[in-house]
């Protein structure tokens, strides 16, 4: 277990103070690293916003009621929204105006589209702060603040891996979740722009949607393999890359074809283990989840802004790496 002294040197490196808070290192769950400030405003409501489409959204779930237990004893409430499987701008900008209905002081939200800073502004505008998580559109909102990757840097990180691992040749189907997802957006062109300015021989299949979803991903491989069959790899830039796995060894491709793509989940380790997983970033979203509800809190008691900009960078995991 911790000791209290290595506690408060981690507060620290978290922009706060010891003063202020009163402890225990129990209190903090492991892959949370931001501290609660004692609660001097009295109860406090907290809307937790997000999806559930696929694996990913279960550490983020996690992390959100991790925060609830942690800050539950500060006379806080945090109340877990499901927004649903169905990833669009209109379902985030109902939600986020249901919870400044209901009179919650703060919102946490994966707003994803662009579209939705209307939604943010306008709660903020009502006194109701916001804190984006994930993924965000690329309009400028009032939102407090945004945790989460470069989605951009995080595609170059693969297309690097991806011209490395394949000599800087051969023919790389793309799946992206949503068209209009920034992110997933960000994300294929970061791999797609390095592979055409560093290895021009690699040719880009698609890119096609799965909005998320592995049954579809498979599919969408199988097709592709059809189509191509000397398809070398497939990036999977969002949910549903274990099913782009499950293609690659139900077609016997394994050692032959591999996938790369984003999230530590326990079925996308699976394939990492067995070989048809070539490279997997981490968002570290259990992390993403509580530290951002724990800093919206904390600004709403103290009024300590967190940096607008947190940038969490993923570990890259591979099948050697992994056993």
């Amino acid at each position: 277990m911790l000791t209290r002294r290595l506690l408060l040197a981690a507060v620290a490196l978290a922009g706060l103070t010891a003063g202020t808070l009163n402890l225990t290192a129990a209190e903090l769950p492991a892959g949370g690293t931001v501290a609660a400030v004692e609660n001097t405003k009295g109860p406090l409501k907290i809307a937790f916003l997000s999806f559930q489409n696929n694996p990913f959204w279960i550490p983020v779930t996690e992390g959100a009621k991790a925060a609830a237990d942690y800050l539950k004893d500060k006379n806080v409430q945090v109340d877990y929204v499901d927004l649903g499987d169905n990833l669009n701008a209109e379902v985030v900008i109902a939600g986020i105006e249901s919870a400044v209905a209901q009179n919650y002081n703060g919102i946490v939200t994966v707003p994803i589209f662009d579209g939705t800073e209307r939604a943010i502004n306008e709660a903020v505008d009502a006194g109701v702060p916001v804190f984006n998580i994930i993924a965000e559109g690329s309009i400028e909102s009032k939102r407090l603040a945004f945790i989460g990757q470069d989605a951009t840097a995080a595609g170059r990180q693969l297309g690097e891996f991806i011209a490395k691992k394949l000599d800087g040749k051969g023919k790389v189907g793309v799946i992206t979740g949503y068209f209009g997802a920034v992110q997933h957006t960000n994300r294929m062109n970061g791999a797609i722009d390095y592979l055409k300015a560093n290895a021009p021989d690699i040719q880009i299949l698609g890119p096609f949607e799965n909005q998320d979803k592995a049954e579809s991903a498979y599919s969408i491989v199988q097709d592709m393999y059809t189509a191509n069959p000397d398809l070398a790899l497939v990036y999977v830039t969002a949910g549903g890359p274990f099913g782009a796995a499950k293609a690659i060894k139900d077609l016997g491709l394994t050692g032959k074809v591999g996938v790369v793509g984003f999230d530590h989940t326990p079925d996308n380790m699976e394939y990492i283990k067995t070989g048809e997983m070539y490279a997997l970033i981490d968002q570290a979203p259990f992390q993403q989840a509580f530290d951002s509800t724990v800093m919206l809190y904390n600004y709403l008691v103290d009024g300590t802004a967190p940096e607008k900009v947190i940038t969490v960078k993923g570990n890259v995991v591979t099948p050697e790496g992994a056993k």
